[in-house]
């Protein structure tokens, strides 16, 4: 079994992860579900798939934080939260740049931290993903909340009795006896009820469907024509939605075994052989990449100056942007611009955008202020370190929007942030000046 390390994803606590294979392509598996890195190597087609990846590659495994040999948490971890796993074990590894290989419900987060890091992505392959879960109106071919009810409950019979927990291994085609008893073995210590209860209630409300067109690497997606955890529908949405996306599919479950096994790892190899003779492994510097934008102003300012004057409004001002600073620092985002009594910032994930945004709402009015702020999470184009186009435009139309200390966020924001425990409001659509269309708004809830 290879050797278990520890990588430290900070208020996260440590990642257990693994390296094996010592192949030309840097990749990382992010796993489904549920993982534990060790007993992962117990069942055999599991096996079979990472003994056939590291052949071609130096392969990276994890256990997302709060599941498998990784430091447990409260709740779930949020795909923001995930994005920082996949970090540090890249940097733990010495990997500045790899393919991600997201699998089941990893899928999501890769998409996620492609659109997001394309300057540490090579490549994406995404094996039996999805990008929504849950039927919408503009999403037909999700589950119901009654079916999604129903499958999150035959996944926690993996804690029932031996019986049960194999009965729900089969569910996802694997029938060998002997895989299905290391399988629900596996799963059994990979989380426990009260997590499996989290994951499923997060996963429910995950939505990535807008990061699809926003995917400029690479991209391999892997299905299983007789998937009966994941409809084949999901994974040729996703094709179909990414720009420039390569279908492969084959006739397996969810959980490949025997001879197929060998023929996905062929397919991924050749994938990854392509994008090396492309030149898509060499280092490039990222145009386009996914942030989230973050416009804060000072409600009632010209009205304050003049009753304060030139002088003590200065003052004021100083304090007001020190204040601000300290709490992008303390939120990992990057100051962009000032412009007056407003700043512009922007953030590699929505969540620690918004309660940077609540933080300082919070604080300025120790001054005697109050300030309105708004976000939006989309596309942007890097100038110089700088970051424009259409996305900026909404996020400073959004805290147009705003009222005196509120948060306003698009919905693009609010469907990135599941798990996060923020709360939200329905603030109605509204059309945002030189902006197409109607853009639906939500305010943040404060406790």
């Amino acid at each position: 079994m290879p050797e278990t390390r520890y990588a430290r994803s900070g208020d996260g606590g440590s990642i257990a992860y693994q390296v094996v294979g010592d192949g030309p392509f840097d990749v990382v598996l992010v796993p489904g579900f549920i993982s534990h890195v060790e007993l992962v190597w117990t069942v055999p087609s599991r096996a079979e798939m990472l003994e056939r990846l590291a052949t071609f590659s130096r392969l990276v495994l994890f256990d997302k934080r709060g599941t498998g040999m990784s430091d447990r948490v409260e709740g779930a971890p949020t795909l923001e939260a995930r994005m920082d796993d996949v970090r540090v074990v890249m940097d733990a590894a010495a990997m500045s740049k790899a393919a991600i290989l997201g699998v089941s419900e990893g899928v999501p987060m890769s998409l996620l931290f492609a659109a997001s890091h394309p300057e540490r992505t090579s490549a994406l392959v995404l094996w039996g993903g999805m990008a929504r879960m849950t039927w919408a109106p503009d999403y037909p071919l999700g589950w119901t909340e009654e079916k999604y009810r129903r499958e999150a409950e035959a996944d926690l019979g993996l804690f029932g009795t031996r019986e049960e927990a194999e009965r729900a291994v089969r569910m996802t085609g694997i029938e060998d006896p002997v895989e299905v008893g290391r399988a629900a073995e596996y799963y059994r210590r990979s989380a426990s009820p009260g997590a499996v209860r989290a994951l499923s209630e997060m996963n429910r409300e995950i939505d990535v469907r807008h990061v699809l067109p926003t995917i400029h690497v690479p991209t391999l997606v892997v299905h299983g024509t007789e998937d009966k955890a994941v409809p084949f529908a999901w994974g040729s949405y996703l094709a179909e939605r990414i720009p420039g996306a390569r279908f492969a599919f084959f006739p397996t479950g969810h959980i490949p075994t025997g001879p197929v096994t060998t023929e996905i790892a062929d397919e991924i190899e050749r994938f990854l052989s392509a994008v090396q003779e492309s030149g898509g492994w060499e280092e490039a510097a990222a145009d386009r990449v996914l942030a989230t934008v973050l416009f804060t102003d000072i409600v009632g300012s010209t009205q304050k100056a003049a009753e304060l004057g030139d002088s003590a409004w200065r003052e004021l001002l100083e304090q007001h942007h020190a204040l601000i600073r300290l709490q992008l620092v303390r939120y990992h985002g990057n100051e962009l611009d000032t412009a007056g009594d407003g700043f512009f910032a922007r953030f590699d994930g929505p969540e620690r955008a918004i309660r940077c945004a609540c933080a300082i709402t919070d604080v300025v009015k120790d001054l005697g202020l109050e300030v309105r702020a708004g976000l939006h999470a989309g596309e942007c184009d890097l100038m110089g370190g700088k970051v424009g186009g259409i996305a900026v435009h909404i996020g400073a139309r959004v805290a147009k929007e705003a009222g005196p200390g509120e948060v306003l966020v698009s919905s693009t924001v609010k469907d990135l942030v599941a798990g996060s425990g923020i709360a939200f409001r329905e603030r109605g659509t509204a059309k945002l000046k030189g902006v197409p269309g109607e853009w639906h708004l939500f305010g943040v809830e404060r406790a």
